[in-house]
């Protein structure tokens, strides 16, 4: 794995991206956007079946997470002015930089949980790019939902400010994923039927923090935007996009979040789009007991578009 660093958009931080490179010959890339309160290194164990066959993996550490943070209290804080578009011009800088080493071969998306919706909102921008998208994690949720968490979030700032982290806020957005699984080992179960996963992530410094306001602002921003019938419709109709998730995940509603969305991208037009649901899984489908099944899809997935 070789280290990449170069200037945030924000015009203060320095961001932190992971490139794994095949031996050989490069088939194609896959740019990985990863999610909340997690960084890119953890995709590691699939980056590295990706490069066995013959792609480069490439994935960053968005502001706030990882490598890109100067100070323990600025995980989960993003940028100062709460905007989404700093941190689509991060990925985009790294998808230029990787694209500039590797030459012309077909380029490829990822993104889960909060990645997934920068993921769609990035694809709405720069769908023309890529040969595909995964959709990882994903779900839905309506403007009006949104809005008022965005009005909770900037009521609490208003008072508290916006590096404040609110148990209230982690409650709303939170408060109800473990349910399904009651009675719960730990607080986050519900990332993983793999206990081995759950513990590895509550053992992780850089994994399972609470984001600041800040970063709930922007967090149910780009959720707002990437639900948008606006975003949908700016995704290319000739880009094959595959949704994948775990039926018990509730990031996706338990799949009816996932479907919807589904639903969203087939009537805007967009000519292939697949959905695959995991029975038993549940959010971090990479890391649970589905994992080798979940990437055979993906490789499959790849494949079947590198043209």
């Amino acid at each position: 794995m070789e280290n990449i660093y170069y200037p945030s958009h924000d015009g203060v931080t320095t961001i932190h991206a992971c490139l794994w490179l095949p031996e050989g010959e490069i088939r194609g890339v896959v740019q990985i956007i990863h999610g909340m309160a997690e960084y890119a290194e953890r995709y590691a164990p699939f980056a590295e079946y990706l490069t066995e066959q013959g792609f480069a993996v490439c994935a960053d550490d968005h502001l706030g997470h990882g490598q890109s943070v100067r100070r323990t209290e600025d995980l989960g804080y993003f940028n100062k002015r709460r905007d989404t578009n700093i941190i689509i011009q991060d990925i985009r800088a790294l998808q230029l930089a990787v694209k500039k080493q590797v030459g012309e071969v077909p380029y490829f998306i990822l993104g889960h949980s909060m990645g997934s919706f920068f993921c769609r909102k990035y694809i709405s921008q720069y769908g023309s790019d890529f040969s595909g998208a995964i959709i990882m994690g994903s779900g839905y949720k309506s403007h009006a939902t949104l809005n008022a968490a965005l009005f909770f979030v900037w009521l609490d700032a208003l008072f508290c400010g916006w590096r404040h982290r609110s148990r209230f806020i982690k409650k709303l957005a939170f408060g109800s994923y473990n349910k399904k699984f009651a009675p719960a080992r730990t607080e986050n179960d519900w990332l993983s039927e793999s206990c081995e996963n759950v513990d590895r992530y509550e053992a992780d410094p850089l994994c399972g923090f609470d984001f600041t306001d800040n970063g709930y602002s922007v967090l149910f921003g780009i959720i707002k935007q990437a639900c948008s019938s606006e975003a949908v419709k700016g995704v290319p109709k000739n880009l094959p996009v595959l949704f994948v998730a775990g039926a018990n995940d509730p990031v996706g509603n338990y799949g009816k979040g996932v479907q919807k969305s589904y639903d969203k991208f087939k009537k805007a037009g967009i000519e292939e789009v697949d959905i695959t649901l995991y029975e038993n899984a549940r959010h971090e489908i990479l890391n649970d007991n589905c994992s080798d099944k979940v990437k055979e899809d993906i490789l499959n997935f790849i494949n079947a578009h590198m043209n």
